[in-house]
């Protein structure tokens, strides 16, 4: 089983639309047994709180399932340890894991734009997943989202 955690700053926007993007794709394939899938924080600011409104809606407007019981929580030292993929939303994101985890001697922190790619075979230097929290445009971090997801899936060959 594939162990994933998507990190964003709050998890609150962006990595729990992550999350139920993955685990939407996952399902639609029959993965589910394949894959373990959750989100969190770089911050505490955000902790206990659900997933942002906006962030919703944009997930229902586009059919994906959003766990209702969802609630922020802050990524752990144990969090490095336990999971094989920690993917970030932007470089921000890797400065402060690398405080609250230390830094990545396994490799397992990358960018969720890094399988971005024409082919989504390789991995590629790949930019930052843009922030709704400031410029409120939910869908077209929603797109970002999924073009990353997919991405995600083919490079781990499915």
């Amino acid at each position: 089983m594939k162990k994933i955690m998507f990190v964003c700053h709050g998890n609150i926007c962006r990595s729990p639309m992550a999350e139920f993007v993955f685990k939407n794709l996952v399902a639609k394939r029959g993965l589910d047994k394949e894959f373990y899938i959750r989100s969190s924080a770089t911050s505490s600011e955000e902790i206990g709180n659900g997933v942002y409104p906006p962030a919703a809606y944009e997930l229902g407007r586009n059919n994906i399932p959003v766990d209702k019981e969802k609630r922020a929580r802050r990524i752990t030292r144990e969090d490095y340890m336990e999971y094989d993929m920690i993917i970030v939303m932007e470089q921000y994101n890797i400065r402060n894991l690398n405080a609250v985890a230390g830094f990545d001697p396994e490799n397992k922190i990358w960018k969720l734009l890094d399988f971005e790619t024409p082919d989504y075979v390789e991995q590629c230097a790949g930019g930052d997943i843009s922030d709704p929290w400031y410029h409120g445009d939910f869908s077209k971090t929603y797109k970002e989202i999924v073009r990353g997801c997919e991405g995600l899936l083919k490079y781990l060959g499915y």
